[in-house]
């Protein structure tokens, strides 16, 4: 499969059964996913694996984020969530933006590579990712923000992944305007 079709055939997977990859097959993974374009090298951003009793500590904190009484069984929709951490680092030439966008793009390529795996995988967010309780939880440091979740399982036989409409791609690109406008 070349990475034109791994790419155009992508699609997050909102059910997922409750096989996941390995420590050891995901190393693998984030080795190639680490390779996105990153400005000087900083290396912004880290994962954190959550699997088992992780989850449930993650829907304590949801739960407390969004002051309900119950924890969120959110994190059990899949056996795997990989939290994904923008980690930013002191650059007078690299800024913030950039940062993220780098830890969003080992986010992106990861779940490419997760897809192509045989895995199930859809980005979860949610307004509580910047609340103090998730950052808690996650032993997030003052220079680092959570930027969601990747939930990570099997793909169900019989079901296909969820519907997404494709683009128009000249709607979506232009030229620069003319010097004369």
């Amino acid at each position: 499969m070349s990475v034109l079709d791994a790419v155009a055939g992508r699609t997050s997977w909102s059910k997922v059964t409750d096989e996941a990859p390995s420590h050891e097959e995901l190393l693998r993974l984030i080795a190639a996913a680490g390779r996105v374009a990153d400005h000087s090298s900083l290396r912004p951003w880290r994962l954190i694996e959550l699997r088992g009793d992780d989850r449930l500590v993650l829907g304590k904190a949801i739960a407390k984020a969004q002051r309900d009484r119950k924890p969120s069984t959110k994190p059990m929709r899949a056996p795997l969530l990989i939290a994904v951490v923008a980690s930013y680092r002191k650059s007078g030439k690299v800024p913030r933006w950039e940062q993220e966008a780098v830890a969003s793009g080992v986010a992106h390529m990861l779940s490419l590579l997760l897809d192509e795996a045989g895995w199930g995988v859809i980005w979860r967010t949610g307004g509580y990712t910047r609340s103090k309780a998730v950052a808690k939880a996650h032993g997030l440091k003052k220079n680092e923000e959570l930027l969601g979740w990747l939930y990570v399982g099997g793909k169900p036989e019989g079901k296909g992944p969820g519907r997404r409409k494709g683009i128009d791609p000249e709607a979506m690109i232009s030229r620069m305007p003319s010097r004369d406008s």
